[in-house]
C-alpha cells in the first residue's frame, strides 16, 4: 500500500536498506521529510556485524567492513539481505535503469564480494549519476536553499528570535506538565523569552502549535535513543522484552536493552514501545527484527533474553527464545529469577496444606489488627512499650536508624516475595500484636471481630504457628537473596539452628513447647483418622523436609540444565570474601558456552590468565572490599584491570550482560493514554524515562533534529 495522506512515522522508518520502501512509496509532500530522515541517522553500517561468507566459485569471501571507511558518507549494509547499498542513489536516483542509476546499488544490492572495485566504479566521474544524487542530498540539508524559504531573507535578528522561540519550547518539552502553562512561566520569568514568545512572535513562527509539539518530542526522542545507541556502542547487549494492551485492545511490546557500558557499569535503557498485531512468537519476533532494523543493531550481538513465562515466549518449539536461538545460539534465554522464585513459592503454598493455612491465617492477622487506624495505633503504642522495655533490659541496641516505628506489612496478590516482610514484622511486632488481638477480644460486642480475634489468638499461641513462622520466614529469606544452594544447606543441617530458634521464641512469649518423643495430636482430624507418629516426625519429616523438597524440586523444574550451569558458572566469578567462590574449570566451561567470543586458542589463553588474575585480586587491596560482580567489573576499569585481563573481563562482561529480571510495564492502559497517540506516546516516554542522557543532550542538537524533519518556515 502506498503513503499518500497518511502520516509518516519518522521514527519506524527501516534502517536496514534492504528493508526499505522506495521513495516514490512516500507522497510527494513528505517524501523531502523521509529523505532528511535519512540523512540525519546516516548510512547503516553495522560494523560489528558478524557478515557472513558468500560462495564464489571455489572460494568464499564476505562483506568488508573496511569499506565503511572508505566509503563511510554513502555505503550501506542490509543485514536482511546481506548486500551493499548507496545512501545517495537511494535518496535521489533518476528513475532510468541500471547504467544511469546502478540499480544494484539501490534496489537488488551489490554482493560481488570478489570485487569491490565495483564500489569505486559506482562513484564515478564528477558528472556521475552517484554524484549527482550526492550534491542532491547536500543541497537538501541546506535548507536557506529551498524555494520555500527563497521568499522570505530572514534577518540576523529575525534568526537569532527564532532560535531563542525553538529553544524555550525544547525547554518545555522535557517536563510532564502542560506545555502552553510552562511556557508562559518562563516568558514571565525571562524577559530575553518572553520578548519573541507566545503574542509578541509571529503568527506563523510561534512554535507552540500541537503538530510542533509533537515534532519537538519526537526529536528529543530520536537524540535520545542514538544517545543509548552510542553509548551501548558495539558492546554485547541482552533484550528485555514484556507485553501490555491498552483499553482499545491493542498490543503493545516493551523493549529493554542490557549492557556493559565503558565504565563497566550494568545498564539497562528503555528504546521504545513496538506494536504488534497479535502476541504470536512470530509477529513479537518481527517487532524486533523492526526496532533492530531501525536502530542499526545486530541480533548476532545479542547474549541474552529475559521475557516472562508464557508459552509464546519460552516455548521450546515455536516461541520467541527459541526462533532467535535458532538465529544466534549464544542469546541465552533466562526467565526472570525472581519471577520463577515467586511461581516455585506460590506451588508451596498451594500444595501444602499446612502452608496453606499458615498463610491464610498470616492474612487474617494483618486484616484483623489493621481493620482501623485505632488498632494501627494500639499496635504502634504497644510495640513502642515492648522496645523501651526491652531497651531498659539491654535486650535490644539503641542507635541510629534502629528501632524505629513501624507497622504490619501487607502481602501482595502475586509478588510472594512480599510475605517475607509480612513475616518479619510479625515476629518482630508479636507480642505487640497478641496484645491488640486481646484488646479486640475485651472490648465487647462492639469490636464485631472478637470471634475471629478469639481464633486468632489461640491459632498465633501454638507452636505449631511459631514453627511455621520461622520456617517460612527462613525460606523466603533464601529466595529473597536469589540462593538455591542455601536452601540445600538448610536441607542438610538446618534442623538443629531451626528448631532451637523456634524453642527460644517460644519460651520469650510463654508458648508451650511439646515434648519431641511424644505422639503427636493432629486436632484437625478424628483419633481414628490421625497417623500414629512422634513430634519430631511431624515437624522434621512432615513439614520441614517435606516443604524444602517441595520448594527445592520446583526450583531444579523450573531452572533447566543450561540456566543452571550458567548460574553455577557465573557464581565463580563473584568476588565477596576474597573470591572465595573462584573455580578456574567452571570459568573455563563458562567461556565454553560463548564459542564466539572464546576460540580454542583463547580457551588455552584464558587458562593462564586466570592464575595470575586471581592471585592479584586475592593480594590486592584494591580488591578486597567488593560484594558482586557489578562493583568487580567496575573496579577492574577504574584500576585498568582490562587491560591486563581482557579474556576475564570479557566474561565479566558476559556475565553481567544476562539479564536477571523480566521488563516491567511501563504503560498503564488508560484511556487518557491511548488518545495520546502511539508515537506521541513512545517519544514521551523515551524522553521521560530516560531523562538522565536527555539531560546531557545539548538543546542545538535537539533544534537541529527538529530543524531538519521538515521544511520550517523559520531559519536557524
Amino acid at each position: 500500500m502506498r503513503e499518500n495522506d497518511v502520516e509518516v512515522n519518522l521514527l519506524n522508518l527501516p534502517m536496514d536498506p534492504g528493508l526499505r520502501h522506495p521513495i516514490s512509496y512516500y507522497n510527494v509532500n513528505i517524501q523531502d521529510q523521509v529523505r532528511r530522515q535519512y540523512l540525519q541517522n546516516g548510512p547503516c553500517q553495522p560494523k560489528t556485524h558478524n557478515f557472513p561468507l558468500r560462495h564464489f566459485g571455489k572460494q568464499s569471501r564476505r562483506f568488508n567492513s573496511a569499506w565503511f571507511d572508505k566509503y563511510g558518507n554513502w555505503l550501506e549494509y542490509s543485514i536482511a539481505k546481506d548486500a551493499g547499498f548507496c545512501l545517495c542513489c537511494y535518496l535521489f536516483k533518476p528513475e532510468i535503469g541500471e547504467q544511469a542509476g546502478g540499480e544494484s546499488f539501490t534496489k537488488h544490492g551489490f554482493t560481488n564480494w570478489k570485487k569491490p572495485e565495483r564500489l569505486r566504479v559506482h562513484v564515478g566521474c564528477s558528472n556521475s549519476v552517484h554524484n549527482d544524487a550526492w550534491r542532491s542530498c547536500q543541497d537538501l540539508m541546506k535548507q536557506e536553499q529551498h524555494i520555500q524559504t527563497m521568499y522570505s531573507r530572514h534577518s540576523n535578528q529575525t534568526k537569532s528570535e527564532y532560535r531563542a522561540r525553538l529553544q524555550a519550547s525544547i525547554d518545555c518539552s522535557s517536563n510532564r506538565g502542560n506545555f502552553l502553562e510552562l511556557l508562559k512561566f518562563l516568558a514571565d520569568h525571562n524577559e530575553d523569552i518572553k520578548a519573541v514568545t507566545l503574542e509578541n512572535a509571529p503568527s506563523f513562527l510561534k512554535v507552540t502549535c500541537p503538530d510542533t509539539q509533537k515534532d519537538i518530542v519526537s526529536a528529543c526522542a530520536i537524540e535520545t535513543t542514538n544517545a543509548i545507541i552510542r553509548e551501548m556502542g558495539d558492546a554485547f547487549f541482552s533484550i528485555l522484552v514484556d507485553e501490555s494492551r491498552d483499553v482499545s485492545i491493542k498490543e503493545q511490546m516493551v523493549v529493554v536493552l542490557r549492557y556493559v557500558n565503558i565504565s563497566g557499569q550494568v545498564v539497562e535503557r528503555f528504546i521504545g514501545i513496538e506494536q504488534v498485531s497479535s502476541t504470536t512468537a512470530q509477529s513479537l519476533k518481527e517487532a524486533i527484527d523492526r526496532l533492530f532494523s531501525r536502530h542499526g543493531l545486530s541480533m548476532s550481538r545479542v547474549r541474552g533474553q529475559g521475557y516472562d513465562g508464557a508459552s509464546n515466549m519460552q516455548g521450546e518449539f515455536n516461541g520467541l527464545k527459541t526462533i532467535i536461538l535458532r538465529e544466534n545460539e549464544c542469546a541465552y534465554y533466562i526467565h526472570c529469577f525472581a519471577h520463577q522464585l515467586q511461581l516455585a513459592l506460590i506451588v508451596v503454598a498451594k500444595n501444602h496444606i499446612q502452608i496453606e493455612s499458615f498463610f491464610a491465617i498470616i492474612a487474617n492477622v494483618v486484616n484483623v489488627v489493621g481493620a482501623s487506624s485505632k488498632r494501627c495505633d494500639a499496635l504502634r503504642e504497644k510495640h513502642a512499650e515492648e522496645v523501651v522495655k526491652a531497651l531498659n533490659l539491654g535486650d535490644l541496641s539503641s542507635g541510629q536508624g534502629l528501632n524505629q516505628e513501624t507497622t504490619l506489612k501487607r502481602c501482595g496478590d502475586t509478588r510472594w516475595g512480599s510475605h517475607y516482610n509480612t513475616l518479619l514484622s510479625i515476629i518482630n511486632m508479636f507480642s505487640a500484636v497478641i496484645s491488640v488481638l486481646e484488646m479486640i477480644i475485651d472490648d465487647g460486642p462492639k469490636s464485631g471481630q472478637r470471634g475471629e480475634a478469639k481464633n486468632l489468638l489461640e491459632l498465633m499461641l501454638s507452636f505449631n504457628f511459631v514453627f511455621c513462622l520461622h520456617l517460612m520466614r527462613n525460606i523466603l529469606g533464601a529466595t529473597d537473596e536469589l540462593c538455591k544452594l542455601q536452601l540445600q544447606t538448610m536441607r542438610q543441617s538446618g534442623w538443629n539452628s531451626l528448631i532451637d530458634e523456634v524453642t527460644f521464641f517460644c519460651a520469650k512469649h510463654d508458648i508451650d513447647v511439646p515434648n519431641m518423643d511424644d505422639m503427636f495430636v493432629d486436632r484437625g482430624r478424628s483419633r481414628r483418622k490421625a497417623q500414629e507418629i512422634t513430634n519430631l516426625h511431624r515437624y522434621r519429616v512432615e513439614l520441614y523436609y517435606a516443604v524444602l523438597d517441595m520448594q527445592l524440586q520446583e526450583l531444579n523444574s523450573r531452572f533447566n540444565e543450561t540456566n543452571t550451569e550458567l548460574l553455577l558458572c557465573l557464581a565463580c566469578l563473584s568476588p565477596n570474601d576474597l573470591f572465595s567462590a573462584f573455580n578456574k574449570q567452571k570459568l573455563l566451561r563458562l567461556a565454553q558456552l560463548y564459542p564466539n567470543e572464546f576460540s580454542t586458542i583463547d580457551i588455552m589463553a584464558l587458562e593462564i590468565q586466570l592464575d595470575t588474575y586471581i592471585l592479584d585480586m586475592r593480594t590486592s587491596g584494591e580488591f578486597s572490599e567488593l560484594k558482586d560482580i557489578g562493583d568487580l567489573a567496575k573496579r577492574m576499569i577504574e584500576t585498568k584491570r582490562h587491560n591486563v585481563y581482557p579474556l576475564v573481563y570479557l566474561l565479566i562482561t558476559l556475565a553481567l550482560t544476562l539479564p536477571v529480571a523480566t521488563a516491567k510495564s511501563v504503560t498503564k492502559p488508560n484511556r487518557l493514554r491511548n488518545r495520546m497517540g502511539e508515537q506521541c506516546m513512545n517519544d514521551s516516554l523515551v524522553v521521560y524515562i530516560k531523562k538522565d542522557l536527555f539531560n546531557n543532550i545539548d538543546n542545538e542538537v535537539v533544534m537541529q533534529r527538529y530543524q531538519y524533519m521538515k521544511t520550517r518556515k523559520g531559519q536557524l
